[in-house]
């Protein structure tokens, strides 16, 4: 079910970098990335450093994402920071992070609203779906994904769908060092994609991207970046180290090179 599906490498900040480490970082990471135009480099900043960074950012190598925004477009809602506020800024937008789930309690319901509001606002969304370690101990990882996606694809159509993206994130690989196995990304990447056919068609499947997140860095990213149904990755701690990110970009690169060579 391969098309020409663009690889994405997007390094997740967190709660990193002021506004002025954030801006030295960008420079270096510039020079150390090379132009690449067969490989999409989103960068996910914390929302402070989103505007100065948008100023600074060399377009021709890299987008800028949200690392969360929230549904509604404008209100007495203190502390947050809407999808609306977001569009003039970033292309793509994360939502459902694990972190988010696990760390501020966020549903399948809030994740839903989100996808909703992201699309709404011309803002492209990168899902985040994966199972914790019991459950994958409890054989329910299927299960997991299958809620998860139906949930927070419901109110999106197949042609929205297409244009988003679904990230695998195992909760027990999330900045613990631990990584799912290439195995078991194939068969999580081949059931999401199964489950997109399911709910919006094959077109649809055909299209969307779908990355894998859990601790990858310049060492495995090959590994996962290899794999036919997987289209990218979710990059967290090694994207902070900018040699590191760099290395996953040049990865990704030869593998798409490679991908040319066997068509």
């Amino acid at each position: 079910m391969r098309n020409n599906r663009k690889i994405m490498i997007a390094g997740n900040w967190k709660e990193h970098f002021t506004v002025a480490q954030a801006s030295i970082y960008l420079h270096r990471l510039e020079e150390a990335v090379q132009n690449r135009q067969s490989i999409e480099v989103v960068l996910l900043p914390n929302v402070l450093t989103l505007q100065p960074l948008s100023v600074q950012l060399d377009r021709r190598k890299f987008r800028l994402g949200a690392q969360d925004g929230y549904f509604e477009d404008a209100g007495a809602y203190t502390g947050e920071v809407s999808m609306a506020m977001l569009r003039d800024l970033v292309h793509y937008v994360l939502v459902g992070h694990s972190e988010r789930r696990h760390v501020f309690n966020e549903n399948d319901d809030v994740a839903a609203k989100k996808m909703q509001a992201a699309v709404r606002n011309g803002i492209m969304p990168i899902l985040c779906v994966g199972e914790t370690l019991q459950e994958r101990l409890a054989g329910e990882t299927n299960q997991i994904l299958h809620n998860q996606l139906s949930a927070g694809l419901m109110n999106l159509t197949a042609r929205e769908v297409s244009a988003s993206v679904i990230a695998y994130e195992p909760v027990w690989a999330i900045g613990t060092g631990e990584f799912a196995k290439p195995d078991q990304v194939a068969r999580a990447t081949d059931f999401i994609r199964k489950q997109v056919e399911h709910l919006f068609g094959a077109r649809a499947a055909t299209h969307v991207r779908i990355l894998y997140g859990g601790s990858v860095d310049d060492h495995n990213a090959g590994s996962f970046l290899s794999l036919d149904g997987c289209d990218g990755a979710l990059v967290g701690g090694a994207s902070l180290n900018y040699h590191k990110f760099a290395g996953i970009v040049e990865t990704a690169y030869r593998v798409h090179q490679e991908r040319i060579t066997r068509r």
